[in-house]
């Protein structure tokens, strides 16, 4: 069966999400704080440190309401293969600093399926608000890139203009991930087997589990974070990027940040080789 276009403006109650302090302190070690030094990012990494209260990443947002932040029992969009599908795109607009503690009640909706001749995309967005006060949080959206379901003459889709500025970066952060930074991540909510089973990875074509994307995300994400936006995440307004290519746990990331006037372009890479694309960071006004 092809995607199931009856389901594009389709919106549901994804239901409730509620996370903890340890749930917000796991991420962060999931995407790499303290590990260039544990004594450096304490405010994201401890609860309990002499006047550092606990404060959240921004990235958190997207496993504060299920891994995508589109989760819940909303329509079918279509029999084809879980081997058939790639995380495409990530986008996360926030509203307020995420608290250390929280409860939200989530909606979701698919916005888009585009055609793109042998291929195809679907956009989904995911909204949250205060499960107590009704305060809009924050929202996510992620479009899926759906190998062989393409071609049945449908629109192709918005194109957003981006382009490298023709200057040297402006700012340039290195971290390294560990070989065990998948096995951590996934303890956040993300337990697709492509990032911890060999024996499924070879099935993907792949030589050994991959990094997740959003784990590459989240680790940019804490170098816009500390380089722009002066490590105040009440600064941090949205983030944007394009997934290019696989990363393996263990190697470097490399982020490259252009200032703009507003917040930054970026491109993640590992050595030569873009894995973040299209990056975009607003700061908050």
């Amino acid at each position: 069966m092809p995607l199931d276009l009856d389901a594009v403006g389709q919106e549901w109650d994804a239901g409730r999400s509620t996370w903890t302090s340890k749930d917000a302190l796991l991420y962060a070690l999931g995407v790499g704080a303290g590990a260039p030094d544990p004594l450096d990012e304490l405010q994201f990494t401890t609860e309990n440190t002499h006047e550092v209260p606990q404060r959240v990443l921004p990235t958190f947002a997207v496993v504060a309401g299920g891994w995508t932040g589109t989760g819940g029992a909303g329509p079918s969009l279509g029999d084809f293969p879980l081997q058939a599908i790639l995380h495409a795109e990530q986008s996360v607009t926030l509203h307020g600093e995420l608290p250390a503690e929280g409860s939200v009640r989530l909606t979701s909706s698919v916005t888009g399926m585009y055609d793109k001749g042998r291929d195809a995309l679907i956009v989904t967005e995911g909204r949250a608000r205060d499960a107590v006060t009704g305060a809009p949080l924050y929202e996510t959206s992620a479009t899926i890139f759906v190998r062989g379901e393409g071609g049945w003459g449908g629109d192709r889709g918005p194109s957003t203009p981006w382009a490298v500025p023709d200057r040297p970066a402006d700012s340039v952060v290195t971290y390294a991930t560990r070989t065990d930074q998948a096995l951590l991540y996934r303890l956040s909510g993300d337990r697709n087997p492509l990032h911890s089973d060999p024996w499924l990875a070879r099935q993907a074509g792949l030589d050994r589990p991959i990094l997740h994307g959003l784990c590459t995300y989240g680790f940019t994400g804490r170098a816009l974070l500390h380089t722009v936006c002066g490590s105040d995440p009440a600064r941090f307004g949205s983030i944007s990027a394009r997934f290019s290519a696989p990363v393996l746990p263990g190697q470097e990331l490399t982020v490259h940040m252009w200032t703009e006037e507003d917040g930054c372009l970026f491109q993640t890479r590992v050595g030569d080789t873009v894995v973040l694309d299209r990056g975009r960071l607003t700061i908050a006004g």
